[in-house]
């Protein structure tokens, strides 16, 4: 009875840690500044986008995405990899277009798998000489992957682990002793 009462009382203490951990694991990245900010009026366009992060920012191909749309709809972002440093994700714009308000819409990859996505806006108030992204490439980019989640939830492992103990917690009751706790 002592192994048994023993067992589910380690158990319950890895459970309880277990879950204790778990809210800050659930959190994800949230975006703490940008460069421009939301709702900046610039005379022109911007000829890169940063965006700082609370935690660190996974880097890789395609990981991490920048949409720049004109209220029209008109694509604008470039096409080359951002740079991630730490916390933050310096994406390259194009040169854009007529004066007006600017969408970004930003997804990335955050430290523990998952990917964070949201958007913010500016106006320029100056038109600039720039070209839209061609509708060919802006196609290619979206199917490629451009707006597609990444890596697996957390709570996925939670589960998994939680499962495992359990089952060990249940085998370990049931198959060891001399039968006299039975």
């Amino acid at each position: 009875m002592r192994r048994a009462v023993s067992l589910l009382l380690s158990a319950l203490v890895a459970g309880g840690v277990a879950l204790g951990a778990a809210p800050a694991a659930w959190a994800h990245n949230v975006l703490i500044s940008s460069d421009p900010k939301d709702g900046a009026e610039l005379a022109t366009g911007p000829r890169e986008v940063t965006l700082t992060f609370d935690q660190p920012v996974q880097a890789g191909e395609r990981f991490n995405t920048l949409t720049v749309t004109s209220a029209d709809g008109t694509r604008w972002e470039d096409q080359a990899e951002p740079t991630v440093r730490d916390n933050s994700v310096i994406f390259p714009v194009r040169e854009l277009g007529p004066a007006g308000e600017y969408t970004l819409g930003y997804r990335i990859l955050s430290a523990d798998g998952h990917p964070v996505s949201g958007s913010l806006k500016f106006t320029t108030t100056t038109a600039a000489q720039g070209t839209p992204v061609p509708a060919s490439e802006s196609a290619t980019r979206d199917a490629s992957g451009g707006d597609s989640g990444g890596g697996v939830p957390v709570w996925v492992w939670i589960v998994g682990a939680v499962v495992l103990l359990g089952g060990g917690v249940f085998f370990a009751l049931r198959g060891g002793g001399d039968g006299a706790d039975r």
